[in-house]
């Protein structure tokens, strides 16, 4: 059976071999992350490079996104590397302090006293520490410690309920637009957004470093949850970050955030990625915990375009088999994935051409049981509106644009395939789509298939024919 959901695996130094990364694209990665908070220009220049030689060696497209650092909410470092915190004592958090003992620590991010008062609750190191803001003076933060633990260098500090001021975008985050530009990525994740404003300021960047990569938002502050519709509507796409999430909102409030997450962004045609500990235990496990194995078939079942694996791949000790087990389950959640195209069809209203010729294909491929729907589009919006609803039959979009090629690769049931077009003649096409399909082997003689096109060919947007061929008869039905 054919895997519609996508694989994210994040690259560091476990996966950046040029024998590990062909594994992974034969244990069938779509989409590899590289985490600008680790790494230089180089580091993820020859990644790139790495997983595009990797992927043209076995045919296939493979993706890249860019996923910004943002903001630094962290502690500084401390004399000694780390230190115990006691549950009763006092700590500072000191934004003028260089180097940290027992008693304070610095903060990378400075102006974290201007946003906390007495009687808040500051998460650290993803909420294993528990810190109550007793005063603020100055540039120090004094508080009681409620959970106490080892605290090392560099970890991260939530405010419980959110509400920290610090930018989206900082310098790095700007350098790093450029970088991504310049390494031609097809996504761009922006973390800690909290408004619409954020996205439209990352894209303005993005367009003027020449990138015309996809701009996907992570869903990780409060703020961003309260604005989730105008978010989705400034993205691409968005990401279900369910580590900073949790710190903010709780963990037991996540669960049903990312079904409302996924749920929302397939109403607007826009992508979803869940992400954060899909298969953490298999950092130093060959094989999954039952918990995480129904995490990630939830996810499916929940409708995701994809799932990611961030330290699994990045630092784990079985990269491969964590891309192998992930797939796998992915397989089987989808055979059990019930289809309700009929229902979902009800409340939905088209006003554009090409958007009602992609509803009437998956809406016909599902009555009539085709083998494939073959959608010829240039930019890919007709597959990715298919790929809203869940229709049961893969679709195949061919595309000569190889741009749209890789950023299709997050679509969910979409296979993108590069199609070379030396002329307009439609029905010359069409019958050259059809080809291209059985050299696939995605369909054979007597095969139904629905093809999409448009005329004038070459034109994004301009999808306006359906046609319902059965395969070596070259005649509609």
């Amino acid at each position: 059976m054919t895997r519609h959901t996508k694989i994210v695996a994040t690259l560091g130094p476990a996966s950046s071999s040029p024998e590990v990364l062909e594994r992974m694209v034969k244990a069938g990665i779509d989409v590899v992350r590289m985490n600008f908070s680790h790494g230089t220009v180089d580091d993820h220049r020859a990644r790139t490079a790495a997983i595009r030689a990797a992927a043209a060696r076995f045919g296939r497209t493979v993706g890249i996104l860019g996923d910004l650092q943002g903001p630094k909410i962290r502690v500084g470092k401390f004399e000694e590397g780390k230190i115990e915190l006691i549950p009763g004592e006092k700590f500072v958090l000191d934004a003028a302090c260089a180097m940290g003992n027992a008693e304070r620590v610095g903060l990378d991010y400075k102006d974290l006293p201007k946003d906390v008062v007495t009687g808040d609750i500051l998460l650290l190191d993803d909420g294993r520490l528990k810190l109550e803001v007793s005063g603020v003076r100055g540039h120090e933060i004094h508080t009681r410690v409620l959970v106490g633990g080892v605290l090392s260098n560099n970890k991260g500090i939530n405010r419980q309920g959110g509400g920290l001021t610090a930018p989206a975008l900082t310098a790095k985050d700007m350098d790093d637009i450029k970088t991504a530009a310049e390494l031609g990525v097809d996504f761009v994740a922006v973390s800690f957004p909290k408004s619409a404003a954020d996205m439209y300021m990352a894209r303005q960047l993005l367009r003027a470093a020449g990138s015309q990569a996809v701009l996907i938002a992570k869903i990780e502050r409060v703020e961003a949850v309260d604005n989730l519709a105008e978010i989705l509507d400034a993205s691409d796409g968005v990401m279900v970050a369910r580590g900073d999430l949790a710190v903010e909102v709780g963990d037991a409030a996540v669960p049903a955030l990312q079904k409302k997450m996924i749920r929302m962004a397939r109403d607007r045609n826009k992508l979803t990625i869940t992400a954060t500990q899909m298969m953490e235990s298999m950092i130093t496990s060959p094989v999954p915990t039952r918990a995480e194995v129904s995490d990630v078939a939830n996810a499916v079942l929940d409708g995701t375009d994809a799932v990611m694996l961030s330290a699994e791949t990045a630092s784990g000790k079985y990269p491969v088999e964590t891309v192998e087990s992930m797939a796998r389950i992915c397989v089987e959640a989808e055979r059990s994935a019930e289809v309700t195209l009929d229902r979902e069809f009800l409340d939905r209203i088209f006003t554009r051409i090409d958007q009602s010729i992609a509803m009437a294909a998956i809406w016909t491929a599902h009555h009539l049981k085709v083998k494939a729907i073959a959608a010829l589009t240039q930019s890919g919006s007709t597959a990715l509106w298919m790929s809203r609803l869940n229709c049961g039959v893969p679709i195949y979009a061919l595309t000569p644009d190889a741009g749209s090629v890789a950023r299709m690769a997050l679509y969910r049931e979409v296979y993108p395939l590069l199609m070379t077009q030396e002329h307009s003649d439609r029905d010359r096409l069409l019958a050259e789509a059809e080809q291209l399909l059985i050299d696939r082997g995605v369909a054979e003689k007597g095969d139904l298939i629905v093809l999409t096109i448009g005329e004038p060919i070459g034109t994004a947007g301009g999808t306006n024919t359906l046609k319902i061929i059965r395969v070596g008869e070259h005649q509609a039905d």
